[in-house]
Protein backbone atom coordinates (compact mmCIF):
# COMPACT_ATOMS: atom_id res chain seq x y z
CA UNK A 1 0.00 0.00 0.00
CA UNK A 2 1.25 3.18 -0.77
CA UNK A 3 1.23 5.91 1.96
CA UNK A 4 0.83 8.89 -0.74
CA UNK A 5 -2.75 7.33 -1.40
CA UNK A 6 -3.28 7.67 2.03
CA UNK A 7 -2.58 11.46 2.54
CA UNK A 8 -4.56 12.25 -1.13
CA UNK A 9 -7.20 10.71 0.28
CA UNK A 10 -7.12 12.17 3.52
CA UNK A 11 -6.51 15.45 2.09
CA UNK A 12 -9.13 15.77 -0.20
CA UNK A 13 -11.15 14.35 1.99
CA UNK A 14 -10.70 17.49 4.34
CA UNK A 15 -11.28 19.62 1.31
CA UNK A 16 -14.28 18.26 0.66
CA UNK A 17 -16.25 17.72 4.08
CA UNK A 18 -14.41 19.29 6.20
CA UNK A 19 -14.75 22.97 5.48
CA UNK A 20 -18.16 24.42 6.20
CA UNK A 21 -19.05 27.40 4.82
CA UNK A 22 -15.85 27.51 1.85
CA UNK A 23 -16.33 28.32 -1.38
CA UNK A 24 -13.13 27.75 -3.19
CA UNK A 25 -12.20 30.13 -6.12
CA UNK A 26 -13.30 28.99 -9.85
CA UNK A 27 -9.48 29.60 -10.47
CA UNK A 28 -5.88 30.67 -9.44
CA UNK A 29 -7.01 34.43 -10.75
CA UNK A 30 -9.35 34.48 -7.76
CA UNK A 31 -6.60 34.09 -5.18
CA UNK A 32 -6.65 37.41 -3.27
CA UNK A 33 -3.92 40.06 -4.73
CA UNK A 34 -1.51 41.37 -2.29
CA UNK A 35 -1.66 44.10 -0.46
CA UNK A 36 0.20 47.33 -2.27
CA UNK A 37 2.84 50.16 -1.25
CA UNK A 38 1.59 53.68 -1.97
CA UNK A 39 5.03 55.72 -1.15
CA UNK A 40 8.33 55.58 -3.43
CA UNK A 41 11.57 54.30 -2.76
CA UNK A 42 12.97 57.50 -5.01
CA UNK A 43 15.94 55.38 -6.06
CA UNK A 44 16.35 52.15 -7.93
CA UNK A 45 18.26 49.04 -7.42
CA UNK A 46 19.39 46.04 -9.85
CA UNK A 47 20.74 42.46 -9.29
CA UNK A 48 21.84 40.14 -11.85
CA UNK A 49 24.09 37.72 -12.48
CA UNK A 50 26.46 39.68 -14.90
CA UNK A 51 28.17 43.27 -14.13
CA UNK A 52 27.39 44.54 -17.75
CA UNK A 53 23.51 43.65 -17.71
CA UNK A 54 23.05 45.10 -14.27
CA UNK A 55 24.99 48.11 -15.34
CA UNK A 56 22.56 48.17 -19.32
CA UNK A 57 19.84 48.18 -16.69
CA UNK A 58 20.95 51.21 -14.80
CA UNK A 59 21.64 52.96 -17.86
CA UNK A 60 18.30 52.81 -19.35
CA UNK A 61 17.11 53.83 -15.53
CA UNK A 62 19.62 56.99 -16.12
CA UNK A 63 17.89 57.68 -19.65
CA UNK A 64 14.28 57.79 -17.96
CA UNK A 65 13.23 54.28 -18.28
CA UNK A 66 11.29 52.36 -15.44
CA UNK A 67 11.46 48.80 -13.96
CA UNK A 68 10.10 47.32 -17.29
CA UNK A 69 12.30 49.16 -19.60
CA UNK A 70 15.17 48.07 -17.56
CA UNK A 71 14.39 44.27 -17.65
CA UNK A 72 14.78 44.47 -21.43
CA UNK A 73 18.07 45.94 -21.05
CA UNK A 74 19.02 43.45 -18.46
CA UNK A 75 17.65 40.59 -20.33
CA UNK A 76 19.28 41.72 -23.95
CA UNK A 77 22.31 42.26 -22.32
CA UNK A 78 22.41 38.66 -20.30
CA UNK A 79 21.60 37.64 -24.13
CA UNK A 80 25.28 38.52 -25.35
CA UNK A 81 26.98 37.92 -22.57
CA UNK A 82 25.38 34.98 -20.31
CA UNK A 83 24.69 32.80 -23.30
CA UNK A 84 25.10 29.50 -21.42
CA UNK A 85 21.73 30.50 -19.31
CA UNK A 86 19.34 32.63 -21.23
CA UNK A 87 19.28 34.29 -24.86
CA UNK A 88 16.80 35.69 -27.46
CA UNK A 89 16.38 32.02 -28.34
CA UNK A 90 14.65 31.06 -24.99
CA UNK A 91 11.81 32.46 -23.09
CA UNK A 92 11.34 34.09 -19.53
CA UNK A 93 8.36 33.97 -17.29
CA UNK A 94 8.26 37.58 -15.09
CA UNK A 95 6.00 38.80 -12.13
CA UNK A 96 5.57 42.50 -12.38
CA UNK A 97 4.29 44.98 -10.66
CA UNK A 98 3.18 48.18 -11.41
CA UNK A 99 3.28 51.10 -8.46
CA UNK A 100 0.74 53.57 -10.67
CA UNK A 101 -1.87 51.44 -10.15
CA UNK A 102 -0.83 48.38 -7.76
CA UNK A 103 -1.53 45.51 -10.84
CA UNK A 104 0.54 42.46 -10.58
CA UNK A 105 1.13 40.50 -13.76
CA UNK A 106 2.38 37.54 -14.88
CA UNK A 107 4.48 37.59 -18.58
CA UNK A 108 4.64 34.26 -19.72
CA UNK A 109 7.15 34.30 -22.52
CA UNK A 110 7.71 30.75 -22.15
CA UNK A 111 8.47 28.55 -25.43
CA UNK A 112 5.89 26.55 -27.48
CA UNK A 113 6.25 23.21 -29.26
CA UNK A 114 6.32 23.91 -33.32
CA UNK A 115 3.00 22.43 -34.79
CA UNK A 116 5.21 19.62 -36.28
CA UNK A 117 6.05 18.36 -33.21
CA UNK A 118 6.27 14.28 -33.30
CA UNK A 119 6.95 12.71 -29.71
CA UNK A 120 8.86 9.76 -31.73
CA UNK A 121 11.25 11.56 -32.50
CA UNK A 122 12.19 11.72 -29.02
CA UNK A 123 12.53 7.87 -28.76
CA UNK A 124 14.77 5.53 -28.18
CA UNK A 125 13.62 1.91 -30.35
CA UNK A 126 13.46 0.44 -26.81
CA UNK A 127 10.71 3.43 -26.12
CA UNK A 128 13.10 5.44 -23.59
CA UNK A 129 13.91 8.98 -23.92
CA UNK A 130 16.11 10.11 -26.63
CA UNK A 131 18.37 12.42 -24.61
CA UNK A 132 20.96 13.84 -27.39
CA UNK A 133 17.18 14.43 -29.65
CA UNK A 134 15.93 15.90 -26.65
CA UNK A 135 18.59 17.89 -25.92
CA UNK A 136 20.83 18.96 -28.56
CA UNK A 137 20.23 20.04 -31.91
CA UNK A 138 17.09 21.82 -33.55
CA UNK A 139 14.55 19.23 -32.89
CA UNK A 140 15.47 20.06 -28.98
CA UNK A 141 14.30 23.65 -29.73
CA UNK A 142 11.27 25.14 -28.78
CA UNK A 143 9.74 28.41 -30.52
CA UNK A 144 11.56 31.29 -28.43
CA UNK A 145 9.41 33.18 -26.42
CA UNK A 146 11.91 36.18 -25.04
CA UNK A 147 11.99 38.68 -28.39
CA UNK A 148 8.26 38.69 -27.75
CA UNK A 149 8.10 39.32 -24.37
CA UNK A 150 10.46 41.79 -24.57
CA UNK A 151 8.12 43.84 -27.18
CA UNK A 152 5.57 43.72 -24.78
CA UNK A 153 7.25 44.92 -22.10
CA UNK A 154 8.46 48.01 -23.81
CA UNK A 155 5.07 48.54 -25.64
CA UNK A 156 2.99 47.97 -22.65
CA UNK A 157 4.26 48.92 -19.65
CA UNK A 158 7.81 50.62 -20.56
CA UNK A 159 7.66 54.49 -20.89
CA UNK A 160 11.08 54.32 -23.47
CA UNK A 161 11.47 52.87 -26.95
CA UNK A 162 12.45 49.05 -27.88
CA UNK A 163 15.30 50.91 -29.63
CA UNK A 164 16.18 53.11 -26.38
CA UNK A 165 16.14 49.78 -24.24
CA UNK A 166 18.21 47.31 -26.41
CA UNK A 167 20.71 50.10 -27.14
CA UNK A 168 23.59 48.55 -24.79
CA UNK A 169 23.15 45.39 -25.69
CA UNK A 170 23.65 46.35 -29.34
CA UNK A 171 26.61 48.43 -27.85
CA UNK A 172 28.17 45.75 -26.30
CA UNK A 173 27.55 42.97 -28.88
CA UNK A 174 28.99 45.38 -31.67
CA UNK A 175 32.07 46.60 -29.61
CA UNK A 176 32.57 43.16 -27.79
CA UNK A 177 33.17 42.16 -24.14
CA UNK A 178 35.73 39.95 -22.46
CA UNK A 179 33.37 36.75 -21.56
CA UNK A 180 33.65 35.81 -17.49
CA UNK A 181 34.88 32.76 -16.71
CA UNK A 182 31.70 30.51 -16.58
CA UNK A 183 31.38 31.24 -20.10
CA UNK A 184 34.64 30.25 -21.06
CA UNK A 185 33.92 27.60 -19.01
CA UNK A 186 30.97 26.64 -20.83
CA UNK A 187 32.14 26.92 -24.29
CA UNK A 188 35.33 24.40 -23.14
CA UNK A 189 32.84 22.02 -21.70
CA UNK A 190 30.19 21.66 -24.65
CA UNK A 191 32.78 22.24 -27.49
CA UNK A 192 32.24 18.66 -29.16
CA UNK A 193 29.03 19.52 -29.53
CA UNK A 194 28.97 22.85 -30.71
CA UNK A 195 31.61 21.53 -33.63
CA UNK A 196 28.58 19.74 -34.44
CA UNK A 197 26.90 22.21 -36.57
CA UNK A 198 29.16 24.86 -38.68
CA UNK A 199 27.36 28.10 -37.12
CA UNK A 200 27.58 27.56 -33.96
CA UNK A 201 31.40 26.50 -34.33
CA UNK A 202 31.74 29.87 -36.10
CA UNK A 203 30.26 32.11 -33.23
CA UNK A 204 31.70 30.05 -29.89
CA UNK A 205 35.23 28.91 -31.59
CA UNK A 206 38.03 30.76 -32.77
CA UNK A 207 40.02 28.59 -35.27
CA UNK A 208 38.64 25.30 -33.80
CA UNK A 209 39.12 26.30 -30.49
CA UNK A 210 37.66 27.93 -27.79
CA UNK A 211 38.72 31.65 -27.22
CA UNK A 212 41.60 32.75 -25.49
CA UNK A 213 40.82 33.55 -21.87
CA UNK A 214 40.65 37.60 -21.28
CA UNK A 215 40.08 38.07 -24.98
CA UNK A 216 37.66 40.78 -26.31
CA UNK A 217 34.64 38.47 -27.79
CA UNK A 218 32.07 40.19 -30.48
CA UNK A 219 28.47 38.92 -31.14
CA UNK A 220 27.75 40.87 -34.72
CA UNK A 221 24.98 38.86 -35.74
CA UNK A 222 23.23 38.68 -32.91
CA UNK A 223 23.57 42.53 -32.98
CA UNK A 224 21.94 42.96 -36.10
CA UNK A 225 18.76 40.53 -34.95
CA UNK A 226 18.72 42.71 -31.94
CA UNK A 227 18.79 45.66 -34.29
CA UNK A 228 15.73 43.97 -36.11
CA UNK A 229 13.62 43.20 -32.76
CA UNK A 230 14.29 47.30 -31.98
CA UNK A 231 13.55 48.69 -35.33
CA UNK A 232 10.24 46.76 -35.80
CA UNK A 233 8.96 45.25 -32.60
CA UNK A 234 7.49 41.97 -32.05
CA UNK A 235 7.82 41.32 -35.83
CA UNK A 236 11.09 41.56 -36.14
CA UNK A 237 11.87 38.66 -35.10
CA UNK A 238 8.77 36.33 -35.66
CA UNK A 239 8.30 37.81 -39.27
CA UNK A 240 10.29 38.87 -42.29
CA UNK A 241 13.71 38.13 -42.64
CA UNK A 242 15.00 36.96 -39.16
CA UNK A 243 12.00 34.79 -38.90
CA UNK A 244 13.20 32.84 -42.41
CA UNK A 245 16.90 32.79 -41.89
CA UNK A 246 15.63 31.34 -38.17
CA UNK A 247 13.22 28.22 -40.25
CA UNK A 248 15.91 27.78 -42.87
CA UNK A 249 18.74 27.24 -40.48
CA UNK A 250 16.75 25.10 -38.11
CA UNK A 251 15.03 22.76 -41.34
CA UNK A 252 18.07 22.84 -43.14
CA UNK A 253 19.55 20.80 -39.88
CA UNK A 254 17.15 18.36 -39.51
CA UNK A 255 14.23 20.21 -37.31
CA UNK A 256 10.71 20.84 -38.06
CA UNK A 257 9.59 24.69 -37.25
CA UNK A 258 8.19 26.66 -39.86
CA UNK A 259 7.31 30.71 -40.16
CA UNK A 260 3.38 29.92 -39.54
CA UNK A 261 5.08 28.30 -35.80
CA UNK A 262 6.76 31.66 -35.52
CA UNK A 263 3.94 33.68 -36.53
CA UNK A 264 1.39 32.55 -34.34
CA UNK A 265 3.37 33.00 -31.00
CA UNK A 266 2.61 35.22 -28.51
CA UNK A 267 3.60 36.31 -25.44
CA UNK A 268 0.92 35.99 -22.31
CA UNK A 269 -0.43 37.83 -19.88
CA UNK A 270 -1.63 35.85 -16.55
CA UNK A 271 -2.41 36.97 -13.04
CA UNK A 272 -0.29 35.47 -10.95
CA UNK A 273 -0.37 33.42 -7.88
CA UNK A 274 -0.77 34.94 -4.43
CA UNK A 275 -0.64 33.27 -1.28
CA UNK A 276 -0.60 35.22 2.47
CA UNK A 277 2.12 33.29 4.63
CA UNK A 278 2.62 34.83 8.31
CA UNK A 279 1.54 38.11 7.00
CA UNK A 280 3.56 38.50 4.13
CA UNK A 281 1.64 38.35 0.45
CA UNK A 282 3.61 35.88 -1.82
CA UNK A 283 2.94 37.17 -5.10
CA UNK A 284 4.64 34.20 -7.95
CA UNK A 285 4.10 32.44 -10.87
CA UNK A 286 0.90 30.31 -12.09
CA UNK A 287 1.47 27.18 -14.78
CA UNK A 288 3.35 26.92 -16.84
CA UNK A 289 5.52 27.30 -13.94
CA UNK A 290 5.22 24.70 -11.87
CA UNK A 291 7.36 26.82 -9.07
CA UNK A 292 4.32 28.96 -8.12
CA UNK A 293 2.13 26.68 -7.19
CA UNK A 294 4.80 24.22 -6.18
CA UNK A 295 5.58 27.37 -3.83
CA UNK A 296 1.97 28.12 -2.49
CA UNK A 297 1.36 24.52 -1.81
CA UNK A 298 4.62 24.37 0.52
CA UNK A 299 3.92 27.59 2.32
CA UNK A 300 0.21 26.53 3.13
CA UNK A 301 1.74 23.28 4.72
CA UNK A 302 4.75 25.07 6.55
CA UNK A 303 1.64 28.04 7.56
CA UNK A 304 0.17 25.34 9.92
CA UNK A 305 3.98 25.34 12.00
CA UNK A 306 5.55 28.35 14.10
CA UNK A 307 8.92 27.34 12.57
CA UNK A 308 10.84 29.91 14.40
CA UNK A 309 10.26 27.70 17.31
CA UNK A 310 11.74 24.93 16.21
CA UNK A 311 15.46 23.52 16.75
CA UNK A 312 17.24 23.24 12.70
CA UNK A 313 16.68 19.49 12.08
CA UNK A 314 12.95 19.81 13.29
CA UNK A 315 12.62 22.85 11.29
CA UNK A 316 14.51 21.00 7.93
CA UNK A 317 12.21 18.38 8.49
CA UNK A 318 8.84 20.08 7.98
CA UNK A 319 9.96 21.74 5.14
CA UNK A 320 10.97 18.98 3.58
CA UNK A 321 8.00 17.13 4.03
CA UNK A 322 6.08 20.02 2.57
CA UNK A 323 9.01 20.04 -0.43
CA UNK A 324 8.23 16.30 -1.05
CA UNK A 325 4.38 16.49 -0.77
CA UNK A 326 4.36 19.65 -3.43
CA UNK A 327 6.90 18.11 -5.73
CA UNK A 328 4.52 14.73 -5.85
CA UNK A 329 1.53 16.89 -7.00
CA UNK A 330 4.00 19.21 -9.42
CA UNK A 331 4.37 15.26 -10.95
CA UNK A 332 0.98 14.50 -11.58
CA UNK A 333 -0.91 17.53 -12.49
CA UNK A 334 0.31 20.36 -13.96
CA UNK A 335 0.92 21.69 -17.81
CA UNK A 336 0.06 24.42 -19.53
CA UNK A 337 -3.47 25.90 -18.32
CA UNK A 338 -4.21 26.72 -22.26
CA UNK A 339 -4.40 22.90 -23.30
CA UNK A 340 -4.58 21.53 -19.29
CA UNK A 341 -7.46 21.69 -16.93
CA UNK A 342 -5.83 21.71 -13.63
CA UNK A 343 -7.36 20.94 -10.37
CA UNK A 344 -5.42 24.57 -9.10
CA UNK A 345 -8.40 25.43 -6.65
CA UNK A 346 -7.64 22.11 -4.45
CA UNK A 347 -3.59 22.49 -4.88
CA UNK A 348 -3.86 26.04 -3.46
CA UNK A 349 -6.10 25.33 -1.01
CA UNK A 350 -5.20 25.86 2.40
CA UNK A 351 -8.17 23.22 3.50
CA UNK A 352 -6.09 20.40 1.39
CA UNK A 353 -2.95 21.69 2.68
CA UNK A 354 -4.48 20.94 6.13
CA UNK A 355 -4.87 17.66 5.16
CA UNK A 356 -1.52 16.88 3.65
CA UNK A 357 0.30 18.26 6.86
CA UNK A 358 -1.96 15.82 8.75
CA UNK A 359 0.55 13.39 6.69
CA UNK A 360 3.31 14.11 8.08
CA UNK A 361 5.09 12.22 11.41
CA UNK A 362 6.63 14.72 13.73
CA UNK A 363 9.76 12.77 14.27
CA UNK A 364 10.25 10.99 10.95
CA UNK A 365 10.77 11.20 6.87
CA UNK A 366 8.10 10.06 4.45
CA UNK A 367 9.12 7.51 2.25
CA UNK A 368 9.25 8.46 -1.80
CA UNK A 369 8.26 5.14 -2.71
CA UNK A 370 5.18 5.47 -5.31
CA UNK A 371 7.08 5.75 -8.37
CA UNK A 372 10.55 4.50 -9.66
CA UNK A 373 13.59 5.90 -8.59
CA UNK A 374 15.21 8.42 -10.97
CA UNK A 375 19.38 9.91 -10.52
CA UNK A 376 18.80 13.35 -11.58
CA UNK A 377 21.73 15.18 -13.53
CA UNK A 378 23.64 17.83 -11.56
CA UNK A 379 21.07 20.74 -10.70
CA UNK A 380 23.64 23.24 -12.06
CA UNK A 381 23.80 26.83 -12.96
CA UNK A 382 21.63 26.69 -16.07
CA UNK A 383 18.99 29.44 -16.40
CA UNK A 384 19.44 33.22 -15.35
CA UNK A 385 17.33 35.51 -12.76
CA UNK A 386 17.25 39.38 -12.37
CA UNK A 387 15.70 41.47 -9.58
CA UNK A 388 15.10 44.98 -10.29
CA UNK A 389 12.86 48.38 -8.56
CA UNK A 390 12.61 51.41 -9.39
CA UNK A 391 12.63 54.91 -7.80
CA UNK A 392 8.49 54.89 -8.23
CA UNK A 393 7.93 51.13 -6.58
CA UNK A 394 7.67 49.47 -9.85
CA UNK A 395 8.99 45.84 -9.46
CA UNK A 396 10.27 43.07 -12.22
CA UNK A 397 11.25 39.40 -11.02
CA UNK A 398 12.56 38.04 -14.65
CA UNK A 399 13.41 34.28 -14.58
CA UNK A 400 15.16 33.31 -18.24
CA UNK A 401 16.61 30.52 -19.58
CA UNK A 402 17.39 28.46 -22.54
CA UNK A 403 17.32 25.35 -20.36
CA UNK A 404 20.66 23.23 -19.83
CA UNK A 405 24.22 25.18 -20.55
CA UNK A 406 24.35 26.62 -24.19
CA UNK A 407 20.62 25.09 -25.17
CA UNK A 408 20.56 22.78 -27.90
CA UNK A 409 24.40 23.72 -28.50
CA UNK A 410 22.63 25.46 -32.35
CA UNK A 411 22.86 28.64 -33.71
CA UNK A 412 20.59 29.83 -36.40
CA UNK A 413 22.92 31.04 -39.52
CA UNK A 414 22.99 34.38 -39.91
CA UNK A 415 21.39 35.57 -37.01
CA UNK A 416 23.48 34.72 -33.41
CA UNK A 417 20.14 33.26 -32.40
CA UNK A 418 21.45 30.37 -29.97
CA UNK A 419 18.47 28.17 -29.69
CA UNK A 420 16.74 26.48 -26.32
CA UNK A 421 16.70 23.12 -25.78
CA UNK A 422 13.42 23.03 -24.04
CA UNK A 423 11.85 20.06 -25.53
CA UNK A 424 13.09 17.89 -23.13
CA UNK A 425 11.14 20.20 -20.54
CA UNK A 426 7.62 18.28 -21.76
CA UNK A 427 7.33 14.60 -20.18
CA UNK A 428 8.27 13.13 -23.80
CA UNK A 429 7.53 9.92 -22.34
CA UNK A 430 4.93 10.24 -18.91
CA UNK A 431 6.69 9.53 -15.88
CA UNK A 432 9.85 8.95 -17.24
CA UNK A 433 12.84 11.47 -15.66
CA UNK A 434 13.60 14.61 -17.41
CA UNK A 435 17.67 15.70 -17.56
CA UNK A 436 16.48 17.33 -14.24
CA UNK A 437 15.22 14.39 -13.04
CA UNK A 438 11.41 15.98 -12.84
CA UNK A 439 8.86 13.48 -13.69
CA UNK A 440 6.09 14.16 -15.73
CA UNK A 441 2.41 13.25 -16.91
CA UNK A 442 0.32 13.35 -19.90
CA UNK A 443 -0.66 17.03 -18.57
CA UNK A 444 2.97 17.59 -19.60
CA UNK A 445 2.97 15.89 -23.17
CA UNK A 446 4.09 17.62 -26.05
CA UNK A 447 1.56 19.22 -28.45
CA UNK A 448 2.05 21.77 -31.40
CA UNK A 449 2.12 25.50 -29.92
CA UNK A 450 1.58 24.23 -25.92
CA UNK A 451 4.15 25.49 -23.40
CA UNK A 452 6.28 22.87 -21.44
CA UNK A 453 5.59 23.20 -17.86
CA UNK A 454 8.70 25.01 -16.22
CA UNK A 455 10.33 25.61 -12.56
CA UNK A 456 11.09 29.21 -12.73
CA UNK A 457 9.46 30.84 -10.19
CA UNK A 458 10.10 34.49 -10.15
CA UNK A 459 8.04 36.04 -6.82
CA UNK A 460 7.43 39.46 -5.26
CA UNK A 461 6.84 39.68 -1.62
CA UNK A 462 5.59 42.68 0.07
CA UNK A 463 4.98 42.60 3.60
CA UNK A 464 4.15 45.37 6.13
CA UNK A 465 6.78 46.55 6.14
CA UNK A 466 9.62 45.27 4.09
CA UNK A 467 9.21 43.87 -0.35
CA UNK A 468 11.39 41.35 -1.44
CA UNK A 469 11.96 40.64 -5.42
CA UNK A 470 13.21 37.28 -5.67
CA UNK A 471 14.14 33.91 -8.07
CA UNK A 472 17.05 31.56 -9.59
CA UNK A 473 18.54 29.61 -11.67
CA UNK A 474 19.33 26.23 -11.26
CA UNK A 475 16.27 23.60 -12.95
CA UNK A 476 14.15 21.97 -10.66
CA UNK A 477 15.97 23.17 -7.23
CA UNK A 478 14.90 26.65 -8.44
CA UNK A 479 11.66 26.14 -6.44
CA UNK A 480 13.01 24.78 -3.35
CA UNK A 481 15.85 27.99 -3.54
CA UNK A 482 13.06 30.94 -3.84
CA UNK A 483 11.08 29.05 -1.27
CA UNK A 484 14.29 29.30 1.10
CA UNK A 485 15.04 32.86 -0.11
CA UNK A 486 11.47 33.64 1.21
CA UNK A 487 11.45 31.88 4.50
CA UNK A 488 14.69 34.22 5.32
CA UNK A 489 13.21 36.96 4.53
CA UNK A 490 10.03 36.71 6.48
CA UNK A 491 12.67 35.83 9.23
CA UNK A 492 13.98 39.61 8.71
CA UNK A 493 17.23 38.50 6.66
CA UNK A 494 18.75 41.14 4.48
CA UNK A 495 19.88 40.58 0.92
CA UNK A 496 23.07 39.03 1.26
CA UNK A 497 21.98 36.62 4.15
CA UNK A 498 19.37 35.75 1.67
CA UNK A 499 21.48 35.04 -1.29
CA UNK A 500 24.42 33.81 0.85
CA UNK A 501 22.39 30.79 2.68
CA UNK A 502 23.47 27.77 2.49
CA UNK A 503 20.86 25.50 0.46
CA UNK A 504 19.10 21.58 0.72
CA UNK A 505 16.68 20.35 -2.00
CA UNK A 506 14.51 17.43 -1.97
CA UNK A 507 11.93 16.90 -4.96
CA UNK A 508 10.01 13.64 -4.40
CA UNK A 509 11.99 11.33 -6.45
CA UNK A 510 14.51 10.59 -6.10
CA UNK A 511 14.03 10.35 -2.12
CA UNK A 512 17.44 12.21 -1.32
CA UNK A 513 17.94 15.06 0.48
CA UNK A 514 20.43 17.39 -1.00
CA UNK A 515 22.61 19.63 0.68
CA UNK A 516 25.33 21.73 -0.20
CA UNK A 517 28.67 21.67 1.94
CA UNK A 518 28.20 23.13 4.99
CA UNK A 519 24.74 23.58 4.93
CA UNK A 520 23.92 21.84 8.64
CA UNK A 521 26.14 21.41 11.06
CA UNK A 522 27.06 17.97 12.17
CA UNK A 523 23.99 17.57 15.10
CA UNK A 524 21.47 18.63 12.72
CA UNK A 525 22.79 16.00 10.28
CA UNK A 526 22.72 13.24 12.70
CA UNK A 527 19.41 14.15 14.05
CA UNK A 528 17.95 14.07 9.97
CA UNK A 529 19.95 10.49 9.55
CA UNK A 530 17.69 9.02 12.39
CA UNK A 531 14.32 10.67 11.18
CA UNK A 532 15.13 8.86 7.83
CA UNK A 533 16.78 11.11 5.64
CA UNK A 534 19.23 9.72 3.37
CA UNK A 535 21.25 12.87 3.02
CA UNK A 536 23.72 13.58 -0.89
CA UNK A 537 25.69 16.38 -0.85
CA UNK A 538 26.66 18.17 -4.28
CA UNK A 539 28.39 20.91 -4.91
CA UNK A 540 27.37 24.68 -4.41
CA UNK A 541 24.01 25.41 -6.52
CA UNK A 542 21.87 28.26 -8.12
CA UNK A 543 22.57 32.39 -8.71
CA UNK A 544 20.08 34.04 -6.85
CA UNK A 545 19.31 37.24 -7.40
CA UNK A 546 17.35 39.65 -5.03
CA UNK A 547 16.46 43.44 -4.49
CA UNK A 548 14.59 44.37 -1.10
CA UNK A 549 12.75 47.56 0.09
CA UNK A 550 12.59 48.68 3.55
CA UNK A 551 9.56 50.75 3.46
CA UNK A 552 9.80 51.55 7.41
CA UNK A 553 13.27 53.29 6.22
CA UNK A 554 13.01 53.66 2.41
CA UNK A 555 15.93 52.08 2.22
CA UNK A 556 16.87 49.54 -1.09
CA UNK A 557 19.11 46.83 -1.30
CA UNK A 558 20.27 44.57 -3.80
CA UNK A 559 22.43 41.54 -3.61
CA UNK A 560 23.81 38.84 -5.98
CA UNK A 561 25.01 35.69 -5.41
CA UNK A 562 28.48 35.37 -4.08
CA UNK A 563 28.69 31.90 -6.33
CA UNK A 564 28.85 33.65 -9.11
CA UNK A 565 31.50 36.57 -8.77
CA UNK A 566 30.35 37.75 -12.05
CA UNK A 567 26.68 38.96 -10.63
CA UNK A 568 26.58 42.73 -9.57
CA UNK A 569 23.70 43.97 -7.23
CA UNK A 570 24.09 47.83 -7.48
CA UNK A 571 21.58 50.54 -5.79
CA UNK A 572 21.35 53.87 -8.00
Amino acid sequence: MSIFFDWRSLALGLLLTGAAGFAPASSAKQVPQAVTASQRPGHAAIASANFLATRAGLEVLRKGGNAFDAAVAVAATLSVVEPESSGIGGGFMAVLHRASDGRNVFIDARETAPAAVDPKVYLKPDGSPNRDTALTGPLSAGIPGEPAGLALLAKDYGRLSLQQSLAPAIRIARDGFVPDPRLHGAIVSEQKLLERWPASAAKYLVNGQPPAQGATWRDPDQASTLEALARHGHDGFYRGEVARKLVDAVRAAGGNWTLADLAAYQAKERTPISVDYRGYQVITAPPPSSGGVAIAEILNILSGYDLTKMDASTRVHYVVEAMRRAFRDHNDYLGDPDFVKMPLDMLLSPYYADGLRQSILPDRATPSSMLPRAEPANAGMHTTHFSIIDADGNMAAVTLTVNTTLGSKFVAAGTGVLLNNEMDDFALVPNKPNVYGLLGSKANAPVGGKRMLSSMSPSIVIGPERTLVIGSPGGSTIITQVLEGILHFIDGQDAQQIVAHKRFHHQYLPDVLMTEPQAFDAGTEAALTRMGYSLKQREPWGFMNVVTWDRKTNQLDAASDPRRPSGLGQVQ
